[in-house]
């Protein structure tokens, strides 16, 4: 199985970069990881919030396959602790998918085809958090949920 991250926008922290990067090596030995930025839209200011999800969520759903596994970063998901990850991460390994899909959206969130299209919806925090942030939150998420289910040492309980 692979995982993608795909996520609107580039990253313009340097220093958020520098961790993203350091977790996406640490998680490529553990399986195969990629992630992939999808281009912010331009001249978004003629755009209403609906168009602008609409657009995004055109670009999205082009990235995805019907075998693939898709699951929204979203606030209204369902909220796990980083043992109940890692079991989630485990029963989708046995599902058998080729591909996981994680996405983060844009800054109004996703367009109804997009959440048609979702297998769920998972909430990293109750709290909001900058897009570019999330990203970096949701990688280390993935390294800590499969150290945990290798028996690493980064996890403490």
């Amino acid at each position: 199985m692979k995982i993608k991250l795909l996520a609107i926008g580039k990253t313009d922290d340097k220093a958020l970069v520098q961790l993203i990067q350091k977790y996406e090596t640490r998680l490529q030995h553990y399986i195969s990881f990629s992630l992939e930025i999808i281009p912010d839209l331009k001249h978004t200011k003629n755009f209403s919030e609906h168009i602008q999800k609409e657009k995004e969520g055109q670009s999205i759903l082009s990235k995805i396959s019907s075998t693939d596994r898709l699951f929204l970063l979203d606030e209204n998901g369902k909220t796990m602790d980083s043992i109940e990850f890692s079991k989630f991460l485990q029963k989708q390994m046995n599902s058998g998918p080729k591909q996981l899909i994680f996405v983060i959206g844009g800054p109004y969130g996703f367009s109804d085809e997009v959440y048609q299209k979702a297998h769920g919806k998972i909430s990293l925090s109750k709290m909001t958090f900058s897009h570019q942030m999330v990203r970096l939150f949701a990688i280390e998420q993935l390294y800590r949920g499969f150290t945990i289910l290798r028996n690493g040492p980064y996890h403490h309980q």
